[in-house]
C-alpha cells in the first residue's frame, strides 16, 4: 500500500548510493507518541490508548493526537495530552518535548524544529 505522505532519504555506503530509506509521516507520529507517554505524569495522548493496550490494539492508535509536519529533512510536532492530576505541567511539558526530540532524531536521522504540546485534559485517577 503506498502513501502519499513518504519521504525518501538516501542511504550510502562508501561514496555510493546502495538504496533509499522511505519514513511514513505516521511512523514519525508513532515515535513521537511512544515517547510522549513514557513521560511520568502523561496519562495518554489525547483520544488514545496508554501503552498497556498497545499490545492488544496495535500501534497504530499511538498516532492519535499527533501531527507531524516534515518538510525535507526536518520536522515540526505537535502533541495533544492528556495528564494525570497533580504532576507539574511546564516540568512535564519540557520532559516531553525533550523525550520526543530525541526519540525522533535518533531513530529517523530527521532534525526536530519545534515539539508543541496542548494540554487536553486532565486524569484524575482517585486511587492516588
Amino acid at each position: 500500500m503506498e502513501h502519499e505522505n513518504r519521504n525518501t532519504y538516501p542511504l550510502r555506503h562508501d561514496k555510493e548510493t546502495v538504496g533509499e530509506v522511505q519514513i511514513a509521516d505516521e511512523v514519525v507520529a508513532i515515535i513521537a507518541g511512544l515517547a510522549a507517554t513514557e513521560i511520568e505524569g502523561v496519562a495518554s495522548m489525547a483520544g488514545n490508548i496508554t501503552n498497556e493496550l498497545v499490545g492488544k490494539l496495535g500501534m497504530k492508535n499511538l498516532s492519535k493526537g499527533v501531527k507531524v509536519d516534515v518538510l525535507d529533512t526536518s520536522v515540526s510536532v505537535d502533541l495533544s495530552l492528556n495528564m494525570e492530576y497533580g504532576y507539574s505541567i511546564p516540568d512535564v511539558c519540557a520532559q516531553v518535548q525533550e523525550r520526543v526530540k530525541s526519540a525522533i532524531e535518533n531513530m529517523t536521522g530527521l532534525s526536530v524544529i519545534d515539539v508543541n504540546v496542548k494540554i487536553a485534559g486532565v486524569n484524575i485517577d482517585k486511587t492516588r
